[in-house]
């Protein structure tokens, strides 16, 4: 058996501090999960898992039973002390384990399929990995089935992206694409598509979220860009009683998804 890694300078020790960065997991080509059930999540995505890093005094018998299972996937088991756990571990929870997984092909905006009833998040400019992530949560819990990045860099492997998902992240196709494309894309692909916008002449809950249905958000700070205009999309917006005048991005995407789900499913009760 190896010795127990209690170095911080040991250079694996470097590799994963260094994979706290979107530099760093750019060039590893690898990232690092943290979270029973965002390790879980990512193994039911058949997610490839390089190693696993754990502290043996932190195992509970059932964080022994998932090192022994992600072993026998291929996954490196190397035992750390507390402190180095503590250092590459991101933020401040206390961790039994972590693994670092290779990081997934880009999925391509031409490969996606879908039915003649599929929701889509069209999510143009987004820069907060949490944002990503949340909304990547309440995509999968709604029924939504993908993520389509216009105009953004947004890192999907960024730990906050996963944590705030809660894995989900790793159950939906996320794809990259220039805005222009995209609109040809749901063009070509027959989508009715509907612009979150602030001054939105028409509330969501007026216009019909059946069928194929791209549902588009821009950045908290900016909005969406003038690409988005009359010809290619219908402005909507979600009413405000107080004094703010928009809504977490978040929440505007859980709105949006539900009430295409209620317009589809008017009979179901909860």
């Amino acid at each position: 058996m190896d010795a127990i890694i209690s170095s911080l300078q040991n250079d694996r020790v470097k590799e994963l501090v260094r994979l706290r960065t979107r530099q760093g997991r750019q060039q590893q080509h690898r990232f690092t999960i943290d979270g029973i059930r965002e390790i879980e999540r990512a193994q039911q995505a058949q997610c490839t898992f390089l190693e696993t890093y754990f502290c043996d005094a932190r195992c509970s018998s059932s964080d022994h039973l998932l090192i022994a299972t992600l072993t026998k996937q291929g996954a490196a088991a190397i035992e750390v002390t507390s402190s180095i756990m503590d250092k590459i571990a991101y933020g401040q929870r206390t961790l039994a384990l972590i693994v670092v997984v290779e990081i997934p092909n880009r999925v391509e905006l031409e490969s996606l399929e879908v039915s003649d009833s599929e929701v889509v998040f069209v999510l143009e400019r987004i820069e907060k990995p949490g944002n990503l992530g949340a909304i990547a949560r309440t995509a999968d819990a709604a029924g939504v089935a993908a993520i389509i990045l216009a105009d953004s860099e947004c890192d999907v492997c960024n730990p906050n992206a996963i944590r705030s998902s809660a894995g989900a992240i790793f159950h939906l196709p996320i794809v990259h694409d220039t805005t222009q494309n995209i609109q040809k894309w749901l063009q070509g692909n027959h989508f009715n598509t509907f612009a979150t916008m602030v001054d939105g002449n028409c509330c969501y809950s007026e216009v019909n979220l059946t069928g194929r249905t791209a549902i588009v958000l821009g950045a908290e700070a900016v909005g969406l860009t003038d690409l988005w205009n009359s010809s290619n999309s219908q402005a909507i917006s979600v009413p405000m009683c107080g004094i703010g005048d928009s809504l977490n991005v978040s929440t505007t995407a859980a709105i949006l998804a539900y009430e295409s789900q209620r317009q589809r499913h008017p009979n179901t009760q909860s």
